[in-house]
This record gives structure tokens, C-alpha cells and sequence, in this order.
């Protein structure tokens, strides 16, 4: 008999089926993967679940008693606890008031908190993570977005009488995890696998699935079409059911090679926090950035940018001077960005596609550089969309509308609108399925293929083996190496981000 077992689950939005029958049954102390596209109606399950949105038909049972499921209160009530992909936090407030946030904290007296024994709680449930070294007191935006997520994961571990934690909803939990954080997760997921509490597990990452869980269901086009265990199927198997097609190189060819044109030179470039680096793209190039974590590469990306001042050194771009002060700059100068966190730094989600797509460039598409009509922005989007191969309802929809694949193929038509000669990319398929994946990456051989030069920034060590012609090395803040991609191996790269190896 399963923990939890749904049959026939069916949702339609403005008569638009998201759900057509999904079914899915998780034993005790079971780690069980929710595999699918994105749109494949893995979030709105998960929401039915939470309680957030009603089915329109659902069999629900848990201890095969049927339950229905009409707030979020009664999902926790019935032991349902949940870790969403997106943060859900109040960065003002500490630590501990965001792990403890919308429980009640402890009192003196009975009127005043009681800071101290608040503290002390949320320190006891960041070591169920293995975390010693966050400060409760400290205002949770002053960490890092791998820090955050840790704090939100672990306020989900949180006790409470008369409602006891049988299932544990984790939904992409390691996107802003280095491998480091990730592993402190993993090891608490065994952990509670072992105290037959089960996990449902929703990620991107198939290596992780591979290797953390038990069982898997994969979702596509709104139905389930496959449960089994993982022993039994492999990485290859695992993309076939979720795409419906096998995908048989998981990176396209390059379509050119690289001239031998700069469109890039750095030269003793001083970045903060770090040393002076020195390096050059050339036209049609893809040169990945590795390192271990904090190594150096966002700010190396965030000053190449604009974004963040430079004490000294020399940048070139085109064979021209290049001192970039502020991302306008930058973007005018000929240099595209994609960022790490696309729903924080490089959408606004309320708003529509089009308006995201010309954001940076209003002056050149405006008449006399003040007049812009909607209905060009439109037109303009319409190209960058299909060049981007974006899926979508229309120039007009809203962002937040979309998949995650989708909105980050948005940022992408806002970089590429631009006509960049150089493109920085910062993790730019994080939390992105397989086949969106693959668009990204032809979108890379398109435009490298004109000649534009790109500098990736990927902690997939396979992504920069599989789409960069040469690898910079980055440690402490410096370029210790670079070397040639074609011909390495994860081992071999991993090794020389911690130093262990050269040449």
C-alpha cells in the first residue's frame, strides 16, 4: 500500500488541459522522482498537492484513505511539506525569522519574542542540514543565493505537533546549490529515506536523479507515460520518455570553427575579490569559464559587463578601447548578458513578452528616439522569437505565463536583439528541461556561426566540455590555465579547478 497514491488527475486552464490523467504512487521511505519538460504539468501536480490549486477530477489517497486537499494548511495538516523553486522569502528579516516565518515564534511572558531561544531554534534546524556556519541573527539577503536556498530548505524540516512530515515536495531544490550544498542535502534526503519518511523529487539535474533516487515518473504533454525503478533504466532512457524522441547527441556540432579575429581582449584586468586576469575570444569562439565555486567567474562576467568596476587593467572589444561603467554601457558597446537568476535579474514577469524582449534597446527602436509604438516592438519580438524558438501565445502573453525554458529563451531574444558581437552567458540553462536545452545550445551554434564570440559560465562540467572550443581555469580569483576542450574529461576538469593537475 503507497504513502501517497493519485489516479486520473485532470486540470484545465480557460479550457486548456494542463493535467490529462496523470497517475503517481509513492511508497514509504521512498525518494521519488518527478520527471518533464517543462509545461509538462509537473508544477501544477505539485500545486494540486499543496493545495494551491483544485483538480477539476482527482483520485487522492494517502494510507489509502481518500483526502481532498483545499489549502495549504490542510496539505500540511496531513503530513505534505513542500520546498518550491522559487524562494518565497523576505530578505529584510533574519535567518531565523524566514525559517520560522508563518509559525509562531517564541514569546516572553507571553507578549514579547524571544529572540534568543528563536535563534537558537533555527540554529538546531540548520544543522539537520549540516550548516554551522550561517548566523540565525544575520538578514537573510546578505547571504549568498546558495545560502538562501539552504535556510529555505531547511525551515521545511521543522517539527510540529499533531502534524508529523511524511512527504517531502522538493521542487528543482538544488538550482542554486553548488556541489557542496547539494551533498548536504542529498545526505539529509537518505537520512530521511532511512526514518521512512518519502521524498517526491522534481529536478532538471538527471545525474542527481540517477544517483539520489529510487523510482521515477515521467510526465509529458499533461499524462504520465512511464514508473519505474531507476536501477532499471538508464540517463538515455530517461530523456526518451520525457521529449517523446531520442535525443542522440545531447549537444549540436559546431557549424564553424573560430577565427582568428579578437572580439575580446582583456589584458591584466583587475576584478574584485580577486587578481588580475588576462585572456582573449575570438570571433565565432565559445570560451567556458570553469572553477569551484565563488572562484571569481560571475564577477569576472559582472565587470566585463558594467556591472561591477574594475581597479585597473586593459579591455578591448572589436580592437577598440572598451571601459564599461554601467550595463548601458555595455549593451550600446555590442555586448549581450545572460544572468544567472532570469526571474530576478533579467525579466519582469508581470509583464509581456515583448516589453521584456526591447527593454535595454528602447532608443533604437524608437522613432527620433522618444516615440515607441507597441505594435513595432511586437514585430521586432515576433523575429527574436523564432529565432530563439520560443513557444508562447503570442507576443502579448506575460512572461510569468510561461515555462521556465520558455522565459529563459525571452532572455536570450533580449540579448540577441541587441546584435551583440559578445555574448556572456551565466549558467545559462540552469533549471532548463533537456529539450529546451537543446534549442540553448543551437542558439549558441547559430550565433557563433556569424561570428559572435561568447564567454560561458557553467558549473556542468559536460556543458562546457560539450560546448566550448577552449576552457579558462579559474582560481582564487585568477585564470591559472587554459586549455583546449576538445579531448577533456569531467575528471581531468574537475581536477584542474582544485589545482590538482596541470597542463
Amino acid at each position: 500500500m503507497p504513502l501517497l497514491s493519485l489516479k486520473d488527475v485532470t486540470k484545465a486552464y480557460g479550457g486548456v488541459p494542463a493535467l490529462k490523467g496523470v497517475d503517481l504512487a509513492i511508497a514509504r521511505g521512498e525518494i521519488h522522482a518527478l520527471m518533464g519538460e517543462n509545461g509538462a504539468g509537473k508544477s501544477t501536480l505539485i500545486k494540486i498537492l499543496a493545495g494551491v490549486v483544485a483538480p477539476d477530477d482527482a483520485d487522492i489517497r494517502i494510507d489509502d484513505k481518500p483526502v481532498e486537499i483545499g489549502s495549504p494548511r490542510q496539505a500540511y495538516r496531513l503530513g505534505l511539506r513542500f520546498i518550491h523553486q522559487e524562494f518565497n522569502v523576505v530578505p529584510a528579516l533574519s535567518v531565523a525569522e524566514n525559517i520560522f516565518m508563518g509559525r509562531p515564534y517564541p514569546l516572553r511572558n507571553g507578549l514579547f519574542v524571544d529572540w534568543r531561544k528563536l535563534n537558537l531554534a533555527a540554529r538546531e534546524t540548520l544543522q539537520k542540514l549540516g550548516i554551522t556556519d550561517i548566523d540565525p541573527s544575520r538578514a537573510l539577503g546578505s547571504l549568498s543565493l546558495g545560502d538562501q536556498m539552504l535556510v529555505r530548505i531547511s525551515s521545511a524540516f521543522i517539527g510540529e505537533d499533531g502534524a508529523p512530515a511524511r512527504l517531502y515536495v522538493l521542487d528543482e531544490p538544488t538550482a542554486a546549490l553548488n556541489s557542496d550544498e547539494s551533498e548536504r542535502l542529498f545526505k539529509v534526503l537518505r537520512e530521511l529515506r532511512t526514518s521512512g519518511a518519502s521524498v517526491l523529487y522534481v529536478s532538471h539535474r538527471l545525474d542527481e536523479v540517477m544517483a539520489i533516487c529510487d523510482m521515477a515518473t515521467v510526465v509529458r504533454d499533461g499524462r504520465s507515460v512511464d514508473t519505474g525503478k531507476i536501477a532499471d533504466i538508464t540517463h538515455d532512457d530517461l530523456v526518451t520518455l520525457m521529449i517523446g524522441r531520442r535525443v542522440e547527441e545531447a549537444y549540436p556540432p559546431a557549424l564553424a570553427v573560430p577565427r582568428d579575429e579578437t572580439v575580446l581582449g582583456a589584458d591584466r584586468l583587475a576584478i574584485r575579490g580577486g587578481k588580475t586576469v588576462s585572456f582573449e575570444v575570438h570571433a565565432g569562439e565559445v570560451l567556458g569559464i570553469a572553477g569551484v565555486a565563488n572562484a571569481g567567474q560571475r564577477n569576472l562576467l559582472r565587470t566585463l559587463f558594467g556591472d561591477m568596476p574594475s581597479a585597473g587593467g586593459q579591455i578591448t572589444l572589436v580592437g577598440q578601447d572598451y571601459r564599461p561603467r554601467s550595463p548601458a554601457d555595455a549593451w550600446r558597446a555590442g555586448i549581450g548578458y545572460i544572468p544567472r537568476e532570469r526571474r530576478s535579474e533579467g525579466l519582469v514577469v508581470s509583464r509581456p513578452i515583448f516589453e521584456n524582449t526591447t527593454l535595454p534597446h528602447l532608443s533604437a527602436h524608437s522613432r527620433w528616439g522618444t516615440w515607441l509604438t507597441p505594435r513595432h516592438e511586437k514585430r521586432v519580438t515576433a523575429d527574436q522569437g523564432e529565432r530563439v524558438r520560443l513557444k508562447a501565445s503570442g507576443q502579448g502573453q506575460r512572461v510569468r505565463e510561461l515555462s521556465g525554458g520558455n522565459q529563459q529563451k525571452v532572455v536570450f531574444a533580449k540579448a540577441l536583439l541587441g546584435k551583440p558581437r559578445l555574448l556572456l552567458l551565466d549558467e545559462p540553462t540552469r533549471g532548463v528541461d533537456v529539450g529546451a536545452k537543446f534549442d540553448i545550445y543551437s542558439i549558441i551554434r547559430d550565433m557563433t556561426a556569424d561570428g559572435m564570440g561568447v564567454v560561458l559560465v557553467s558549473s556542468d562540467l559536460p556543458e562546457l566540455i560539450g560546448m566550448a572550443d577552449r576552457i579558462a581555469i579559474m582560481r582564487d580569483g585568477a585564470i591559472t590555465e587554459i586549455v583546449a576542450a576538445k579531448g577533456l574529461d569531467e575528471e581531468r576538469l574537475l581536477n584542474l579547478c582544485y589545482g590538482r593537475v596541470t597542463g
